[in-house]
């Protein structure tokens, strides 16, 4: 099973938007046309997002997905409205592009849930991890498990002239209220980066209702970041 992309024509319009080349088929398998109606009710052309329900029902509530909305104002990239809950060892996860995984406290995957990942990866998918209003007990979980996923492709530090950070908005800086931020950080396989991961919370809570980063912090441009990954997963 392949990763659901968006369309060639949307992402053509991608590409000429955003003045980037459109992948080789030696790195993603070329663009993959979706089905008329994917699995998450989405018509043709609609790119689909995941929020992960991962370690048995652990999931989040709190990373906002208003940024699919900016996506779709300040690009040509199509967007659902709302992320799609989707289980880490379902097969449905090939349905979606881009994969969010977040979350607060200490969690360990099911041996399950660690081979789908890796094989997401390795053919094509792209995963956003951020630790929940910077969890320190997230972070040191999701650090541990990746390490035990992709055990011959550590993480590394994602240095600002990374392409990643010049699609839609030109990003800088990481900015936070708090603290200084830390570097965003990735795993690459094969010389393609498939994991991106924010230590500090990139959830956005002024946009979600009942949710605050009380005892933690998160990155006041959550939503360009946000924004800027999804555009460089559908086009890398």
């Amino acid at each position: 099973m392949r990763i659901h992309r968006i369309t060639r024509t949307s992402l053509l319009a991608v590409c000429v938007l955003l003045s980037l080349p459109t992948a080789s088929p030696g790195q993603t398998g070329g663009a993959i046309v979706p089905d008329a109606k994917q699995s998450g009710g989405e018509p043709d052309g609609i790119v689909q997002v995941a929020n992960l329900v991962y370690a048995g029902t652990k999931s989040s509530r709190c990373f906002s997905d208003h940024f699919l909305v900016t996506a779709a104002k300040e690009s040509a990239i199509s967007t659902s409205r709302r992320f799609h809950a989707v289980k880490l060892s379902s097969k449905n996860i090939y349905e979606f592009p881009l994969l969010i995984m977040t979350g607060e406290g200490d969690f360990r995957l099911a041996d399950a849930e660690r081979e789908s990942l890796r094989e997401y990866i390795q053919r094509g998918g792209f995963l956003l991890a951020s630790a929940g209003c910077s969890s320190t007990e997230w972070d040191r979980a999701f650090r541990r498990e990746m390490a035990t996923v992709f055990a011959d492709d550590p993480l590394q530090p994602i240095e600002m002239s990374h392409p990643m950070f010049h699609t839609v908005y030109e990003i800088k800086t990481l900015k936070s209220g708090h603290s200084q931020p830390h570097p965003l950080v990735g795993i690459s396989i094969g010389g393609r980066l498939g994991v991106v991961y924010s230590q500090d919370g990139l959830n956005d809570t002024g946009h979600t209702q009942g949710c605050c980063c009380c005892g933690g912090s998160e990155l006041n441009n959550a939503i360009q970041i946000s924004v800027n990954i999804l555009a460089y997963a559908l086009t890398y």
